[in-house]
């Protein structure tokens, strides 16, 4: 292996491949400051990750904030054009906490946006290029799509409170048919309505089997066909067998609508990728463009044991402590001259994996 290669961890290696990915396609590097004035993200808490923000005063008395979330700062920076699309993507750390813990992390991050007049193109490359991601980080890994607005249409053709819609979907998030049941009695919903929610709840699988269901269903037309042409879209570039149509996947519908996913690799039991089409976020922050995109969540990628694992070195070499200082270094400079990394040292680590272990003794170094 190059050893400008071997030295990089294996995050590192993971955000170069995205990065050669990204550009392939025309993504431009968008590059921000770490903080943001605190007032960007107190009117979006709904639409971030953790609602918890770091935040300081400026020099200037203005109450800053840790940059928690990419997106809002991207659309904040991005002009608000409807003649062209503009690509970007990035590298960057965000700040919040993660998971149940209290504490903050700093917390690496990457993905990209397409902001602009979003066509049915945009979202096709879109959700293949989180497909290509998830590829990238492991050959088993699969991409869940859902529709916002069938789900819209669904619980809103029940004519029952927004409070229980919201309820409603947090059930079908959680694919809790049980409790779903329930709220749809509970509101005096129709008992065939709430039956063809409960189908769509708990529908889950390749577009083979899903697209024919929700052709049954009073789906709206448009989404239906738009599913579809995203599903000939994916066999057209041979990743059909990692695409699945999901509605437990489900954004808030403040800020999101149509198309939403979620990507998972194996070994990882949260997602380890989110995105989807935010037109909503970009009407809130009095932007008339649409938008799309998706983050890669790099920790997550922590929890990923590898099945190979790779050497702290190819060599480890022991040499005695009479051994001159000359000869371990004629040897390492050797080895290194040969493509090989090298660890010497008198003892053997207490940990460690090496390829081949190699000593150096007195005799050796009087011969020489």
């Amino acid at each position: 292996m190059d050893p400008v290669v071997s030295a990089l961890t294996s995050e590192e290696r993971t955000l170069l491949k995205l990065r050669a990915l990204y550009r392939q396609y025309g993504y431009a590097q968008y590059r921000m400051s770490k903080f943001e004035e605190y007032d960007l993200y107190a009117g979006n808490k709904d639409f971030l990750v953790s609602e918890n923000v770091l935040t300081f005063t400026d020099l200037n008395g203005k109450l800053m904030a840790l940059k928690p979330d990419v997106t809002l700062s991207i659309v904040r920076g991005s002009p608000d054009r409807t003649d062209s699309v503009r690509k970007v993507f990035y590298n960057e750390n965000v700040y919040r906490t993660a998971g149940s813990s209290r504490a903050f992390r700093e917390i690496p991050q990457t993905g990209l946006e397409c902001i602009g007049p979003i066509d049915d193109y945009c979202i096709l490359e879109v959700l293949l290029l989180a497909a290509e991601s998830l590829r990238r980080i492991s050959d088993r890994c699969v991409l869940e799509i859902s529709q916002l607005d069938i789900l819209g249409a669904l619980t809103e053709g029940l004519g029952v409170p927004e409070e229980t819609r919201r309820k409603l979907l947090k059930c079908i998030g959680a694919k809790n048919l049980h409790e779903l049941r329930a709220l749809c009695r509970e509101a005096g919903a129709e008992a065939e309505k709430a039956q063809q929610l409960e189908k769509l709840a708990a529908a889950g699988g390749s577009p083979e089997e899903v697209l024919p269901l929700l052709r049954a269903l009073p789906c709206p037309k448009g989404a239906v066909k738009q599913l579809e042409a995203l599903a000939e879209g994916f066999r057209a570039a041979g990743l059909e067998d990692m695409l699945r149509i999901d509605f437990s996947v489900v954004n808030d519908m403040q800020y999101y609508n149509g198309i939403v996913f979620r990507g998972f690799v194996y070994g990882v039991p949260a997602g380890v990728l989110s995105g989807g089409q935010y037109d909503r976020l970009m009407r809130k922050m009095g932007r008339s463009a649409g938008a799309i995109g998706f983050a890669v969540y790099l920790d997550e990628l922590e929890r990923i044991v590898p099945e190979d694992t790779t050497p702290d070195a190819d060599v480890l070499l022991l040499y005695d402590e009479s051994v001159s200082p000359a000869r371990v270094c004629r040897e390492t400079r050797a080895l290194t001259a040969a493509g090989k990394t090298v660890m010497a040292q008198q003892r053997e680590p207490d940990r460690g994996v090496f390829g081949e272990v190699r000593r150096l003794t007195e005799k050796e170094d009087r011969d020489a």
